[in-house]
């Protein structure tokens, strides 16, 4: 394996654990901004209250977009296997 070949598989998988990660990470940020603004105008200081809407809403996101995050990584994992050959000779 050559030192690109190595570059591109790494970079490649970067880019499917943004992919991945970005759907449950951006609404979860949106909400505990939402929670953190809701608890500094109301001054409640209770930790528990960011947990519960943030389990919601990942939970919701994993419904919606669980089938198409786990074919983008099947999918991925097939190339890879499938380019073993071509990547090592």
């Amino acid at each position: 394996m050559t030192p690109e070949t190595v570059a591109m598989v790494v970079q490649d998988a970067m880019l499917i654990a943004v992919k991945l990660s970005a759907p449950i990470l951006l609404p979860s940020l949106v909400v505990g901004l939402i929670v953190a603004m809701f608890q500094a105008a109301t001054q409640i200081n209770e930790t528990t209250l960011t947990f519960i809407p943030k389990v919601i809403v990942i939970g919701g996101v994993l419904i919606l977009a669980g089938p198409w995050m786990l074919q983008l990584f099947v999918d991925y994992f097939q190339d890879l296997i499938r380019d073993i050959p071509t990547l090592i000779g």
